[in-house]
């Protein structure tokens, strides 16, 4: 059986925090690939400064190029939105029976995961691996979820970058190139995106 993490995103933009997460987790843990889940639309945040849907594919498959253990999903662009992760689980375990899925979050996700749909059947039945976050790294032993036996907690770096602060920066004109893969900066440079 396959062992696929599953990185769930509106990767808007992907950088390079992501990709070296992501090999990290391929490194450093029992997971065979990596798969990028672009999200249309996260329940808990605003679409209005989402790049359209396919742009942002786009740029994630432009970035996992040179990267044959990672790859891009868009499993939700044709499911109801706004996605939810318990519905795209149950989803891919229903299409890919010969594969088994664990869910890649940060520590602030697992914070607030009592406000997701189903969350406890969430880490009742799915492995979830946890990444530690800067703002989050004080309370991390505070989350009495840690110690449930399906979730893992992986000492990966933590990478101060952000997508928001990215999309600032090319607003403002600033230099991004060294915060993403250069295929994304060359798609992003010779576009009107984030301006």
């Amino acid at each position: 059986m396959t062992k696929i993490g599953l990185f769930f995103g509106s990767f808007n933009p992907i950088h390079i925090g992501h990709l070296i997460l992501a090999n990290y987790i391929l490194e450093k843990s029992d997971m065979e690939q990596v798969w990028f889940v672009v999200s249309p639309q996260n329940p808990f945040k605003e679409k209005k400064s989402l790049l359209k849907d396919y742009h942002r594919l786009d740029m994630v498959n432009l970035a996992l190029k040179n990267y044959p253990k990672m790859r891009a999903s868009n499993v939700e662009f044709s499911m109801p939105q706004p996605s939810y992760t318990t519905d795209t689980l149950a989803y891919l375990k229903e299409k890919h029976p010969e594969k088994s899925f664990a869910l890649i979050m940060g520590e602030d996700n697992l914070k607030s995961l009592h406000k997701w749909k189903n969350s406890e059947n969430l880490v009742e039945n799915n492995h979830i691996i946890v990444y530690p976050r800067k703002l989050e790294a004080d309370n991390l032993e505070e989350n009495p979820l840690l110690n449930h036996p399906n979730i893992s907690l992986i000492d990966a770096p933590i990478i101060e970058l952000s997508a928001t602060q990215i999309r600032e920066m090319i607003k403002l004109n600033q230099n991004v190139r060294p915060m993403l893969p250069p295929e994304v900066f060359e798609f992003l440079d010779g576009s009107s995106f984030y301006k």
